[in-house]
């Protein structure tokens, strides 16, 4: 069975969707940069205090680049911390680290500021986290459990994001009445900065780790922004993975990397990576770079997290996560999200991957809309949306389920 859910009612600017889910609606212009303001919002999305929207806007004219960016913020989370505001501390600290390059000494300590900030502010103990071995290194793990758990999820992200960044959400899953277990996997937060463990394809390896570690024998797998791809890979090979959601869909992550590039760049270096001109790919990536803030950052963290020496081995890497060759084995229960006007994923993708789900057991797919704030990657703008989305689905697979 294939759902395409419609699209709700305009939603009110500033109001929240749900109770369970009270993340802040509106999707603001903060910067003239559309990645940079991307951040922002979305950054702004685990705090909604209207004090840091006003403070970005106020600094927002002194950040042409990235070093403009972390400067900028850590002093706004120094502000932040002093006045005993520690979620927005947190953030802002998340913030300033997000567009620190590896060999900056500052980001270690920033990083581990943010962790301690965050984890105190949410109550969160070493009782609640673990560290599970994986291929030389570790994965880092954590597990909320409501008293009766209708159900259990396991969640993680995807190409930048820390799962601390989540707490808000794995909580609102959590009151929904959710045992919820998120981690960090390969090329991922702990498990890339503490462990040196690259981004592997074979995302299945992680999960099949994380649910031996656990017992787990029936679950719902929920990856978000590049998690669209890696777990469509998992649940192929991964038969305890009886429901999957795709919050963003992502079919093709080399398509999305080059995205930003000129069309006939675009063209261009497609033909050259499948070629293996790696000079010529090299030297075009570069120049690229020098030319867009988007494009730098995208190829230095896509170096960084798949341990590539070059641009080019880097998308080499980048067009192994192409859903297509593993779609046709899924076959749970499946949800796509996808946002209308995400500027990282073009939209053909979504309606991409519901054609390449036949034999799924069955598929709803939702598109967000700009009349509901939540057109944009991973529904930043409205993201208690796509988490009422989410929770409702789940009860709903539940009930099907039921003997």
């Amino acid at each position: 069975m294939t759902r395409v859910q419609p699209a709700a009612e305009p939603i009110p600017r500033g109001s929240s969707t749900d109770a369970l889910f009270p993340f802040p609606v509106g999707y603001h212009r903060l910067h003239s940069d559309v990645s940079l303001n991307f951040q922002m919002n979305r950054f702004y999305t685990w705090v909604g205090d209207p004090q840091m929207l006003a403070a970005m806007r106020a600094v927002a004219p002194r950040i042409a680049n990235y070093l403009d960016f972390t400067r900028e913020f850590l002093a706004l989370a120094d502000h932040a911390l002093i006045h005993g505001q520690a979620l927005m501390g947190a953030f802002y600290l998340r913030a300033a680290e997000f567009f620190m390059v590896p060999t900056d000494a500052a980001k270690r300590p920033t990083r581990t500021r943010f962790l301690q900030v965050i984890k105190r502010h949410y109550g969160v103990t070493e009782t609640d986290h673990v560290t599970i071995p994986y291929e030389g290194g570790a994965l880092s793990a954590y597990r909320f459990t409501p008293p009766r758990p209708k159900g259990t999820i396991v969640v993680f992200g995807g190409f930048d994001s820390y799962i601390e960044e989540w707490f808000a959400v794995l909580f609102a899953l959590r009151a929904a009445g959710y045992a919820v277990i998120a981690f960090d996997g390969p090329g991922q937060g702990t498990a890339l900065e503490d462990f040196n463990v690259p981004l592997t394809q074979e995302w299945e390896k992680p999960v099949t780790v994380v649910l031996d570690y656990f017992d787990l024998d029936d679950v719902s797998l929920l990856g978000f922004s590049l998690g669209g791809a890696l777990v469509m890979r998992a649940a192929a090979y991964e038969p305890r993975v009886r429901r999957i959601i795709a919050a963003d869909i992502l079919t093709d992550f080399a398509e999305v990397v080059l995205q930003q590039v000129h069309p006939a760049l675009r063209l261009l270096l497609t033909a050259l990576v499948k070629g293996h001109a790696a000079p010529a790919v090299n030297t075009l990536v570069r120049r690229a770079t020098q030319r867009s803030l988007v494009i730098e950052w995208g190829v230095q963290q896509g170096m960084y997290i798949t341990g590539s020496q070059s641009p080019y081995e880097f998308l080499q890497k980048a067009r192994s996560l192409d859903t297509t060759t593993v779609s046709a084995r899924v076959r749970q229960d499946v949800l796509l999200l996808a946002g209308a006007q995400d500027h990282y994923v073009p939209l053909h993708q979504f309606y991409d991957q519901i054609k390449t789900l036949r034999n799924v057991r069955s598929l709803t797919a939702r598109l967000f809309t700009r009349a509901e704030h939540a057109q944009n990657h991973c529904q930043i703008g409205n993201l208690g949306l796509a988490l009422q989305v989410i929770v409702e689905w789940l009860d709903a697979m539940s009930h099907a389920s039921a003997p």
